[in-house]
């Protein structure tokens, strides 16, 4: 995770909530998730899935603060 943060200047942190935000419209924009862990791209297992997807840490909105 401090790659992530320190190249990015992202909050990443396993258990963060996080919102995929990308540019153009899909599926998965919009939805929230939590971190469960990071290398070069940030895990996330996205509300009501089982398992995690990767996404570009830039694609993601920090939810600080946030609850469910």
């Amino acid at each position: 995770m401090d790659y992530i943060r320190q190249t990015y200047g992202v909050p990443a942190k396993r258990g963060g909530r996080v919102r995929v935000r990308f540019d153009s419209p899909d599926e998965l924009n919009g939805r929230e998730g939590t971190i469960t862990s990071a290398t070069s791209y940030v895990k996330v297992r996205l509300d009501g899935e089982k398992r995690p997807d990767i996404f570009y840490p830039l694609d993601l909105e920090y939810l600080e603060g946030v609850e469910k």
